[in-house]
């Protein structure tokens, strides 16, 4: 393994003080919860850990940029483009319910392009990395990587398709577009947040779709969805994650096989 080698070393690390932080917060009596201006809900774990990671990055990535969805952006002192993005507990959600998927999100980009990308879901026993060239993996840590692959399916018929929610594609103007996937294709169903990504990363379904969504959700799945050998565009069909760092940045990913089908399908809004 060359190229990322120390970084993803390095996510890896950032990964385990991450899980050490929010499996002691979660289901705990005392977790306390707020409501952000955009009304999704922060605990004190999404701090904490996005603290955590900070002060390691302070020290191993000194000159490298940071963007957190807690605490915001933190410019590059160095000339290279580096920047790391991290999101501390994607599925917030479900983690103050006490529903066991969730993940901290850990991606390196460089010149804006998701070059690196770890999830880690400690409560499922699970971590997904993979970095541009080196290929993608899973398992508990890095001495237990397996190699992960998208699925051969070649049919919508035969596919499994994923989805977080149906009122972002109301919104969109593309429910219909939507509801007719879902009719069209083997199965449907919404795992929500990272995990449709990861499950097809590993070719346990074929798409995974969402309207909307900020970087930090997105930069970290790239990298493991596109070295498993799957496809990831916007609904405009662009590389992903094309837009602004928050707000309006949508995607589609897939096996590759169906890509084409599915972005004629959800790709444009419906006619009024």
């Amino acid at each position: 393994m060359t190229g990322y080698a120390d970084d993803l070393a390095l996510a890896h690390l950032l990964a385990d003080a991450a899980d050490a932080v929010s499996t002691a917060r979660f289901r705990a009596l005392d977790l306390r919860v707020e409501s952000k201006p955009d009304l999704t809900p922060v605990s004190d774990a999404d701090t904490a850990v996005e603290r955590e990671i900070r002060a390691l990055l302070a020290t191993h990535r000194p000159d490298d940029g940071l963007l957190g969805e807690e605490y915001g952006e933190q410019p590059a002192a160095g000339p290279d483009g580096r920047r790391w993005v991290v999101d501390p507990i994607d599925g917030t959600k479900n983690f103050v319910r006490g529903v066991p998927v969730w993940a901290t999100l850990i991606a390196l980009l460089e010149h804006d392009r998701p070059v690196l990308g770890l999830v880690s879901a400690p409560a499922l026993g699970r971590r997904w990395w993979g970095a541009v060239g080196v290929g993608a993996f899973a398992g508990a840590g890095p001495a237990e990587a397996t190699p992960i692959r998208v699925s051969g399916v070649t049919a919508l018929a035969d596919a499994s398709v994923c989805y977080s929610s149906l009122t972002g594609w109301e919104q969109a103007g593309r429910l219909d577009a939507m509801l007719q996937l879902m009719r069209d294709t083997w199965r449907s169903r919404a795992y929500g947040d990272f995990y449709g990504y990861m499950l097809l990363a590993e070719g346990a379904l074929e798409v995974m779709v969402e309207p909307e969504l900020s970087l930090w959700d997105i930069a970290a799945l790239v990298p493991i969805v596109t070295e498993a050998g799957g496809t990831f565009t916007d609904l405009a069909g662009r590389p992903a994650p094309a837009g602004a760092d928050s707000g309006d940045i949508s995607a589609i990913a897939s096996n590759g096989a169906l890509h084409d089908d599915i972005l004629h399908r959800l790709g444009r809004p419906a006619e009024r």
